[in-house]
């Protein structure tokens, strides 16, 4: 089999295939206690959010990764969705437990069973509810992550078409799996030794387990060489007695398991504890599917949380398992009648003495030591690794190394952090670092940094409330979104379905927008427009002195607007409509309107953000030149290129330098400290603006200006910039100056100062996608 893979398929489709993570975890109190409260209701139902849900209990979340082709998509979904719960629940004050070994938990009577909606619920409800009195609430708070791998379809087919085998395809790929399934049965030592990460347990956890560790104090027990409790003998979450199915055929595996629901062993399938399962199509009806449809995926459920990764998992183990998989499938097998016992010897002597170095294993009914035999296993990885040039060396060889350095083992690491501070201590440490990291990050989605940051607001909205997301084209920044049969498609998050045609069309238009206006009663500008510069050159001189600004015609972002709030001689006029006429080959003139710009955003039927736009500008403190008070503002994590960041950085364009030089100044002027120097006068966040909040402050009576403005284009979306004199007042003197189809919201969503607003839920609402 290994000669087709390198003569007829590349290292880059050898190594795609399916891959999917589930992660649980507990939310906990900032002491360490498990959280009492209910599943978060903005996560909406448990049984239709594809992403996030819950385990046994209310307390336990549960991430939900898509089918991802590479390990790095698979990796940065699942970090994604990690963020956004550690931001939701931290919304309440609590925490994501790190540790696959339950936080203090109290006694079974106060653990929350997860409880759910419709007649799917009481199913789904009634059968933890048995699971309580059959293995006890505390056994069901362990958490872990569950892999789920599949072969690509071209590895399969192109493996199947070469053996040129008699049997159909279904069946080929059921023997396929089931040989990976048998291997990594006598394996999983191997990855409860290099991923184990359960080296004891808090003192609330179960009496008689406790009992097989030692005390060390600060409510924590720990076992001297163990690597995972979770896997252990009396720690983990297994079923009551040992159950071997037959793993031969599909058919004898069914036969099996039938046998093991009739004595009574357990109540339907998925109540097999097993190691790694057999995952069908059809997850309400199991057997039958994988009877008629065959096996769809392998489900790996032997790797604890690494509480070194926030996501629970590093990505090197990641990559690690791929190839893993790979091996198992062209490792030979030896069969004989106690092999299943033999793995389940194997599995318990290195999840509770894999870190002892004299520990020996069963390897074909003969002890070998568990050190060299793990060296063997790694080096037949890496022949393979070189043999199809698949270049997986790092990762191969940070597993050689946890072998050969037992003390860089995850095991190893984590016992030090608890004897030294403590079960609880420790791992809440590792949570408050994680919940910081989102914390700094937490407008950025990680997985989708390239799409442009209104469109990422939206995206999270949606992954948090079980909407489900496809991307359709990064670069346009257009995705699907999918509710109840339902489907919407969005661009730049603010263009869809519940607006027309003909509305952005009117907008971009800076003429008509005015005529439109003030036709509905809205107080606009006067001005006029140029359709050359010829024109512009001949009756701009009735403007000199007079406070006017100059833009183009049809742009936005403040591409190309100058502003004269002090009047501007005829050079200085003309080189406004040089720099307009860049942009655009018309461009108006307009009165200058006093006050301060404020942006409205309205979706729907209400204003759902106000912001004041400031100048891009920089304080002096005495002792730097503008240009470098600019650079060190510029290092603020919210700027960046304004579309993946949610302020733009400061750039001294021509506009800029003329602005400065209207004032006396240079970007090698020294401001004096605590002065505030403008450094353009348009107050676009595009063009290095700050952005603060003014939502609560606002008088409603200018809202409903705001609204009245959006209606008048039958607008949904819309972001409309209101010059006001006194915010406060209705009675202040103001102007509508743009009308904007597809306004940013990035900067509502996340100001530079001010309270943040949740715009992406706005959207959905919009869209009718949430009540």
């Amino acid at each position: 089999m290994i000669e087709i893979l390198k003569n007829k398929m590349t290292p880059e489709s050898i190594l795609t295939a399916g891959f999917g993570v589930e992660r649980e975890g507990l939310r906990v109190t900032p002491q360490g206690r498990l959280a009492l409260t209910p599943h978060p209701p903005i996560f909406g139902d448990k049984l239709k959010n594809p992403y996030i849900t819950t385990d046994f209990s209310e307390s336990q979340i549960e991430l939900v990764t898509p089918v991802f082709y590479s390990v790095d998509e698979t990796y940065d979904f699942l970090e994604a969705l990690t963020d956004i719960v550690i931001g939701e629940i931290g919304v309440n004050n609590e925490l994501f437990w790190p540790y696959s070994m339950p936080c203090s938990i109290p006694d079974d009577n106060q653990i929350p069973i997860a409880s759910y909606q419709g007649e799917e619920g009481k199913k789904a409800r009634a059968y933890r509810e048995k699971l309580m009195v059959k293995y006890g609430g505390k056994r069901q708070l362990i958490s872990g992550i569950h892999y789920n791998f599949s072969f690509g379809e071209e590895f399969l087919t192109t493996i199947w078409q070469e053996l040129g085998t008699q049997e159909s395809y279904k069946d080929f790929k059921d023997r396929i799996y089931l040989k990976v399934l048998r291997n990594f049965l006598r394996y999983r030592w191997l990855i409860i030794y290099l991923m184990g990460c359960t080296p004891g347990l808090h003192n609330s956890y179960i009496e008689e387990c406790l009992q097989c560790m030692g005390d060390c104090g600060n409510e924590t027990y720990l076992s001297p060489g163990g690597t995972s409790a979770r896997n252990g003998s009396c720690s983990g979450y297994k079923n009551e007695i040992d159950l071997y199915p037959d793993y031969s055929s599909i058919k004898d595996y069914i036969r099996s398991i039938n046998e093991f629901v009739e004595r009574g062993d357990i109540s339907e399938a998925k109540e097999l504890y097993a190691q790694i399962r057999l995952k069908p199509k059809d997850y309400k009806n199991v057997l039958d599917s994988l009877a008629a449809e065959g096996i769809q995926y392998l489900e790996i459920r032997t790797i604890d949380l690494n509480v070194f990764d926030k996501c629970g998992i590093a990505k090197i183990d990641l990559d690690f398992m791929n190839i893993f998989m790979l091996f198992l499938l062209l490792e030979g097998e030896e069969f004989f009648d106690t092999w299943q016992q033999e793995a389940l010897i194997n599995e318990v002597a290195v999840a509770e003495h894999g870190l002892e170095p004299d520990l020996e294993l069963l390897d074909h009914r003969h002890w070998t030591l568990k050190s060299a035999w793990a060296e063997d296993i790694l080096e037949k990885v890496a022949e393979v690794n070189e043999y199809l040039d698949l270049k997986q060396d790092r990762c191969i060889k940070e597993m050689q190394n946890r072998v050969r350095q037992p003390e860089t083992t995850y095991a190893h690491r984590l016992k030090l952090l608890m004897q030294q501070k403590g079960c609880l201590d420790a791992n809440l440490e590792m949570a408050k670092a994680y919940k910081k990291q989102s914390d700094a990050d937490h407008y950025r989605l990680k997985g989708f940094e390239n799409w442009e940051m209104s469109t990422q607001v939206l995206i999270k909205e949606a992954l948090t409330r079980g909407i489900k997301v496809i991307p359709m084209d990064a670069s346009d920044n257009i995705v699907r979104l999918e509710k109840d049969g339902r489907r919407e498609y969005v661009k730049q998050a603010t263009k869809t379905s519940a607006d027309n045609y003909v509305t952005p069309l009117l907008m971009e238009n800076k003429v008509v927008t005015k005529k439109i206006l003030q036709e509905n009663g809205l107080p606009v500008p006067d001005g006029e427009e140029y359709f050359s510069f010829m024109e512009a050159k001949q009756k701009l001189t009735k403007y000199v002195g007079n406070k006017v600004v100059i833009k183009p015609k049809s742009t936005n972002f403040g591409l190309g607007i100058c502003i004269f709030d002090q009047g501007g001689t005829l050079e200085e006029l003309l080189e406004g409509a040089r720099i307009a006429f860049e942009h655009d080959n018309t461009i108006l003139i307009e009165d200058y309107i006093p006050g301060l710009e404020y942006r409205f955003l309205t979706m729907g039927d209400e204003v759902v953000a106000v912001l004041h736009r400031r100048p891009a500008n920089v304080v002096g403190d005495g002792v730097s030149t503008i240009q470098q008070l600019i650079d060190e503002k510029n290092k603020h994590p919210y700027r960046g290129d304004g579309h993946t960041s949610p302020l733009k950085k400061i750039e001294l364009d021509d506009q800029a330098q003329m602005f400065l030089k209207k004032q006396g100044l240079s970007n090698q002027s020294i401001p004096a400290k605590g002065k505030m120097v403008l450094l353009r006068g348009n107050s676009n966040i595009s063009t290095g603006g700050d952005s603060v909040d003014f939502t609560d402050q606002m008088h409603p009576y200018f809202s409903e200006i705001a609204l009245k403005a959006a209606r008048a284009f039958g607008a949904k979306f819309c972001g409309i910039d209101i010059i006001l004199e006194d915010y406060r007042n209705p009675d202040s003197n103001y102007g509508i100056i743009e009308l904007n189809f597809n306004p940013m919201i990035v900067m509502h969503a996340y100001p530079y100062e001010g309270q943040e607003r949740r715009l992406g839920y706005n959207i959905l609402k919009t869209i009718g996608l949430v009540d």
